[in-house]
């Protein structure tokens, strides 16, 4: 960083951009895990499904949601994926200029954050009904 007439220059640092692209690839990251994983839920039901069928005995119960969950998952992770990307470009827009965007918290991570809380706390109660039925 260099000082200029009483400003700093932060964005002619290149260790801003590779600080601005390694973030879009952790997020990038973090959306093929939620797509990995939601096609793992998506496919819990049907591994449930087959353990009944394995032990005749048992009454057949629906595990349709784990469906719902895992394609919601999916979707989530696609949505992150097209969200960081926007957001990179912007971020790198506004280095372009000399602007400073590093003033505010992450309204992507906080609202990533929740609905991973809320997905999770869905989850758990859907795995407790299936449990208990």
């Amino acid at each position: 960083m260099t000082e200029r007439g009483g400003t700093q220059q932060i964005s002619k640092d290149p260790r801003v951009y590779f600080a601005a692209e390694r973030t879009f690839l952790a997020w990038i990251r973090t959306g093929l895990a939620l797509m990995g994983f939601g096609f793992v839920v998506a496919r819990f039901g049907l591994f449930l499904r087959q353990m009944q069928i394995a032990q005749p005995g048992l009454p057949i119960k629906s595990y349709g949601l784990s469906l719902w969950f895992g394609t919601a998952l999916i979707v989530m992770g696609v949505l992150v994926d097209i969200f960081s990307a926007w957001h990179h470009v912007h971020i790198v827009r506004e280095l372009n200029r000399g602007g400073d965007s590093f003033t505010r918290p992450s309204t992507m991570a906080i609202t990533v954050a929740m609905i991973f809380a809320a997905v999770g706390l869905a989850l758990a109660v859907y795995l407790i009904s299936v449990h208990g039925l």
